[in-house]
């Protein structure tokens, strides 16, 4: 006879919670794509960051500084718009790589944690901060929720994200999809100009010499003073990131669960602090008439396209062959300076906190290459599912 061994977790009302060990394991499910394939791991305050990525094609030539650079995008400390934590997030690889090529086998890769400081999550472990994961990660996982930084559920945890973007990144460019995302807009500031996306080389250098990652020098200065002010408040903001995939043949992705807005929009959710996503006119598309959302086809150098893409490049789920176009929204910081009202989960009283630590007065200007990264994630799994990228590269 089978013996059923079950786990049994403390809720925050102290009731307790039988489950199997089968269903316990379905609680956490930290591995994203069916072909190209990544499990995040990981803590904010554990030992290391990583990730392993299944299904990257044998042969890729790899380009461990490219890996760095896209982590520098993203690691704190960058400037005084971020976190003050210090961390070199150097990548360090684990398998998967011999004589500098991939071999088609796992790839594991990791950035070790080394400026860590708990002692105000010790602190503060019985104070729910607002808008946090403390209760609700509670009430999942009970007295094993580690609370450190938020645990798993810290944005720390997107490290592995970049680092698996950078490769589908330069496999995806080795068949000339390009991808780039900026800042559109920081509270009230927000930049409202058309880019041409042929000439994504110098839209790039637009953006690296911006700190908030913005296309216009002038929208990016009204964007710093949004951050300045609420920095002097010892408050945060949020914003908007907007992404272009250019490049995407026609044709990629399916109709009702598969479709390609469906699993970009389950990526995107994926990364802490994002509250929205739409695609191409999005929102504004329900006040427009038919006649103003319709995009027109074309030909234009021979091959069909649209003259304008409120779509944003995906109709029904499948690509149009036009670029790509999605905007995310970004929540402000929820670890503020101010003075909040809170519960103690011990005493089970109404008190109030004031979270102390390093924390970024606005996330959007680090998010920029995550969000990237998880769009190269989800184009490259379709490519490698329909069979538009072969499972060995050439030299």
């Amino acid at each position: 006879m089978k013996t059923t061994h079950n786990i049994v977790i403390k809720t925050i009302d102290r009731l307790e919670l039988k489950i199997s060990r089968e269903e316990y394991k379905k609680m956490g499910d930290n591995t994203f794509g069916t072909k190209f394939k990544i499990t995040s791991f990981g803590e904010s305050h554990g030992k290391v960051i990583g990730v392993v990525i299944d299904g990257t094609p044998a042969g890729l030539k790899f380009d461990i500084d490219y890996i760095q650079k896209e982590l520098d995008k993203r690691k704190p400390g960058q400037s005084k718009f971020t976190t003050t934590r210090k961390e070199q997030d150097k990548v360090e690889v684990l398998s998967g790589i011999f004589n500098n090529k991939t071999t088609g086998a796992p790839i594991c890769l990791i950035i070790k944690n080394q400026d860590v400081d708990s002692s105000n999550y010790e602190k503060y472990k019985n104070l729910l901060r607002p808008s946090h994961i403390d209760y609700v990660m509670q009430q999942k996982f009970g007295d094993f929720a580690d609370y450190r930084g938020s645990g798993r559920f810290s944005g720390r945890i997107t490290a592995g994200f970049v680092m698996a973007g950078a490769i589908a990144k330069q496999v995806l460019s080795r068949f000339n999809i390009s991808i780039l995302a900026y800042t559109r807009s920081i509270g009230d500031a927000e930049d409202t100009k058309n880019y041409a996306l042929e000439n994504f080389e110098q839209l790039f250098q637009l953006r690296e010499k911006s700190p908030v990652r913005n296309l216009d020098p002038d929208a990016s200065k009204q964007m710093e003073k949004e951050i300045d002010l609420v920095m002097k408040k010892d408050d945060s903001i949020g914003g908007t990131i907007r992404c272009f995939i250019y490049n995407v043949p026609p044709g990629i992705g399916g109709p009702i669960f598969n479709g390609l807005e469906s699993n970009i929009s389950k990526g995107i959710f994926s990364i802490p602090a994002i509250k929205g996503i739409e695609f191409g006119a999005g929102f504004r598309a329900s006040r427009m008439k038919g006649s103003e959302h319709n995009d027109p086809w074309i030909i234009k150098n021979g091959k069909i396209k649209t003259s304008k893409n409120d779509s944003g490049g995906i109709i029904g789920g499948i690509s149009t062959g036009m670029p790509i176009v999605f905007t995310v929204a970004v929540k402000p910081t929820p670890s503020i300076g101010l003075i909040q009202k809170t519960v103690n989960i011990e005493t089970m009283a109404e008190e109030e906190i004031k979270i102390e630590g390093r924390n970024d007065p606005c996330i959007v200007p680090r998010a920029i290459v995550i969000v990237e990264s998880i769009a190269a994630i989800v184009v490259l799994d379709y490519l490698l599912i329909e069979g538009k990228i072969p499972s060995v590269l050439g030299s």
